[in-house]
């Protein structure tokens, strides 16, 4: 807050095929943006070891789970193979509230819900690989999925970068630094949009009146 101006905190969602480097640029992100934080999600899966409550997930029961759906208490939802996945609305307004921002990490199908819901502070990227080539190089060279997982993978890649069009801003992948600096520039605007910003009209009218 400076001069009677403070700012309400914006949604930054991040998607991509997966190997695209999302990850890698949110984990970034949120190392050089104090303000930004990463939103939780809820989930029906069993918790995995070194997953701690509240940090990695929100873990529920199926029936907590389809209560809190009931409740209107999510932003977005969906079911992911056997699992619920869903965003809590309330530490997400409280966030903004605050004037801090949350990050997002979910596809196309979860940005299109979450515009429904807060399409106002919500701000899009759709991060791309450089070519279809280089992002096989880059779930190989991973050496955590399977061939079978590879192929899968790459199979749903071209379905979900027909998306592209959907997002706010698209950022080509070719190296990391460059693409989370390019981020923090699209961050850095949407945090200076007018409407995001209340008391304006007051300190320029201050101004405006001042002898």
């Amino acid at each position: 807050m400076q001069h009677g101006i403070c700012r309400h905190g914006l949604m930054l969602v991040l998607s991509s095929p997966s190997g695209a480097g999302k990850t890698t640029i949110s984990r970034e992100l949120l190392k050089r943006e104090p303000s930004l934080v990463m939103s939780v999600s809820a989930t029906t899966r069993a918790k995995r070891p070194g997953e701690v409550e509240g940090r990695d997930y929100f873990f529920k029961t199926v029936a907590e789970f389809e209560a809190m759906a009931r409740r209107g208490e999510f932003l977005e939802h969906a079911r992911v193979f056997d699992n619920l996945y869903g965003t809590p609305r309330a530490a997400v307004d409280a966030a903004l509230r605050d004037g801090r921002d949350v990050l997002f990490d979910v596809d196309w199908q979860g940005t299109q819900k979450l515009k429904e819901s807060a399409r106002a502070d919500l701000a899009s990227v759709f991060i791309l690989p450089p070519s279809m080539t280089e992002l096989e190089h880059r779930l190989r060279t991973r050496a955590q999925d399977a061939e079978d997982v590879v192929r899968s993978r790459m199979a749903r890649a071209a379905a979900e970068m027909s998306h592209w069009a959907e997002y706010d801003y698209i950022v080509v992948n070719s190296d990391v630094e460059t693409s989370v600096a390019r981020v923090q520039a699209i961050l850095t605007a949407e945090r200076l949009k007018r409407d995001r910003q209340s008391g304006l009209a007051d300190f320029v009218g201050d101004m405006c009146g001042e002898k």
